[in-house]
């Protein structure tokens, strides 16, 4: 018995064959799988429109709660007690300021700031509706 060989061109051919229908068969399964994200019907379009709404809806209500509740909470900063991170949190304030402010305590009123040179007017004025003198 002999061994039978494949004529060159034939085994060349026949993958080939089988190549194109490889990717004919994925090129389908790809496009099929694809077509409708490309053209959603109408009810597809309303669905996503109203799902967009909703997330849309939730979280506006969610930021104005966390708006609402910051403001509630926001309260004026003392400045006998404050840390140094809670007085540069203050407009205008920065390290050095924050470590001048610690360091002349204790304050009758919040208007020695100025006074003793510790701040300017202009950052002062700034502050001068978020702190207190406790």
């Amino acid at each position: 018995m002999g061994v039978y060989a494949w004529p060159a061109g034939r085994i060349e051919e026949d993958m080939k064959r089988t190549l194109l229908i490889t990717l004919g068969i994925t090129l389908l399964l790809f496009t099929g799988c694809t077509q409708t994200s490309r053209n959603p019907t109408p009810d597809q379009i309303r669905q996503d429109a109203a799902k967009a709404t909703r997330t849309a809806a939730q979280d506006t209500k969610a930021a104005v709660e966390g708006v609402v509740d910051g403001l509630k909470t926001r309260g004026q900063v003392n400045i006998n007690s404050a840390t140094t991170d809670q007085l540069k949190a203050l407009p205008g304030i920065d390290d050095d300021a924050a470590h001048r402010i610690a360091d002349g305590r204790p304050y009758k009123s919040t208007d020695e700031l100025p006074r003793r040179h510790l701040i300017s007017r202009v950052e002062y004025d700034k502050i001068s509706n978020q702190i207190v003198a406790q």
